[in-house]
Formats: structure tokens, C-alpha cells, sequence
């Protein structure tokens, strides 16, 4: 996947299209995020010890990954992402990033 948790992503397709993001959790075997604010699902619970009132209750739903795309954090919007292998140091250790095809600013730090 090319987004991780704590990405910034757009919504892109569906009844939240437009809708900008932090993603909470990302489900890697569903390939499923949360994003923070989006479909928004509600759940009704009866009372219980722990939560005394009950009521209906908000929460973020999952999403699949190809209905969000990554907001470049140097160009703030919306882009396709690209890996690329940079040197880390002295000991020629090749590491791989994340960059924005359309800024090519690298994203990981």
C-alpha cells in the first residue's frame, strides 16, 4: 500500500468525495483505511455498565484504498505516489521512499 497511518488523504470517490483527512488505521489484508472524518457510520447501543447512557454512537467506517489518494505535503494536493531508493549515509545503504510524481519532493522523512 502506498499510504501508512498519519498520511493526509482526499476522498476521491463515493458519498464523501472531497473530504480531506488524517488515516487512523490502515487494514493492510482488506486493504482498508480510516479516515479521519469519512464515512461516517452510526451505531446504536443499548446500555451497559461501561457507558451508562447508551444511544447512537459515530464512527468512522472503512475505506478502500483505491477510493483515497495522498495529499502532498509540499505541493497540498492531491498526487500519485512513486518509490524511489536514496543513499542513507557513509555506509552506501540504499533506502526506500516515497515521493510525489508531480512536485518529485520526497514525502517520508
Amino acid at each position: 500500500m502506498k499510504v501508512k497511518k498519519g498520511d493526509q488523504v482526499e476522498v476521491i470517490a463515493g458519498k464523501d468525495k472531497g473530504k480531506r483527512g488524517e488515516i487512523l488505521s490502515v487494514d493492510r489484508e482488506n486493504e482498508r483505511v480510516i479516515v479521519e472524518g469519512a464515512n461516517i457510520i452510526y451505531r446504536h447501543m443499548r446500555p451497559t455498565q461501561d457507558m451508562q447512557q447508551g444511544g447512537i454512537i459515530e464512527n468512522e467506517g472503512p475505506i478502500h484504498v483505491s477510493n483515497v489518494m495522498l495529499v502532498c505535503p509540499s505541493c497540498d494536493e492531491m498526487s500519485r505516489i512513486g518509490y524511489r531508493f536514496i543513499s542513507a549515509g557513509e555506509e552506501a545503504k540504499e533506502e526506500k521512499v516515497r515521493y510525489c510524481k508531480k512536485c518529485d519532493e520526497i514525502i517520508d522523512n
